[in-house]
């Protein structure tokens, strides 16, 4: 994995006089006060163990998200990132927790442990939401729609499969002009398209890049922190070999204002 520095923007070529190349974050770039402090937040102290590999500061920072605003999370699983999403925003903002009713037989232990935590008082400020797959929803516009290492999730048989464009839309939808969709997942060979979602649980990152823009986004960049070039690409993600250490493209893409 690469070290556990953010990432410095690094401005591409563009293709054309008229237009830029969205900056690829690769370098080190300041981690805001608040998002140092929410990951220093002794309730998660269980979680830290995990943070230089899972690049918990460059994440968050990539994400952009802030105090008093509100969060999408679609499958929140032990709730790793909500910990941390929750005490960035703040007693102002809300996050709130998406999980697909399809995912219910995969997911009860991890769904009632999710229960406790959203009537512990230290979490006020995060709800859970069940839902039907293909329609995520808030209660409220919200700045932020994030998802890790599930989006190829979405197009397997056990999920429904999603109808894609509704989706995506359905997320456009949720947002408010201006606000974001980050988009985690495990990276297939390229030009796989999506062979490989129900097997090796990865994705062409050029399938989820057509998809979301598909529905009106704008490709607004990319993160390589989660990169890891040593990754054949061809086994499961729960290989031993390589499960914790898979290469990961992280994608965020903005709601025009």
């Amino acid at each position: 994995m690469r070290p556990t520095v953010l990432a410095a923007l690094l401005v591409l070529a563009p293709p054309t006089a008229a237009s830029a190349m969205p900056a690829v974050q690769s370098g080190s770039q300041a981690v805001p006060a608040y998002v140092t402090a929410a990951i220093n937040d002794p309730a998660r102290a269980a979680d830290t163990k995990d943070d230089a590999r899972r690049q918990m500061a460059a994440v968050m920072t990539f994400a952009q998200v802030k105090p008093g605003e509100k969060v999408l999370e679609l499958v929140p699983a032990s709730g790793y990132w909500t910990r941390v999403f929750s005490a960035i925003v703040g007693p102002h903002g809300h996050v709130y927790t998406v999980w697909p009713d399809e995912m219910a037989k995969y997911s009860a232990k991890s769904y009632a442990n999710w229960q406790k935590l959203v009537a512990t008082p230290h979490y006020a400020n995060v709800s859970l939401l069940k839902q039907p797959a293909a329609q995520p929803s808030a209660p409220a516009k919200v700045d932020l729609v994030f998802t890790a290492q599930n989006y190829h999730d979405y197009h397997d048989p056990f999920m429904g499969p999603v109808d894609m464009a509704k989706f995506d839309k359905a997320v456009f939808n949720a947002l408010k002009p201006g606000g974001v969709f980050v988009v985690i997942d495990h990276v297939a060979p390229a030009g796989s398209g999506l062979a490989d979602t129900n097997t090796l649980h990865r994705i062409d990152p050029a399938v989820v890049k057509q998809e979301v823009e598909a529905a009106g986004f704008v490709f607004d960049g990319e993160s390589d922190a989660l990169r890891n070039p040593a990754d054949p690409h061809t086994v499961k993600v729960f290989d031993p070999s390589i499960r914790g250490h898979t290469d990961q493209f992280i994608y965020r893409f903005r709601k025009p204002k």
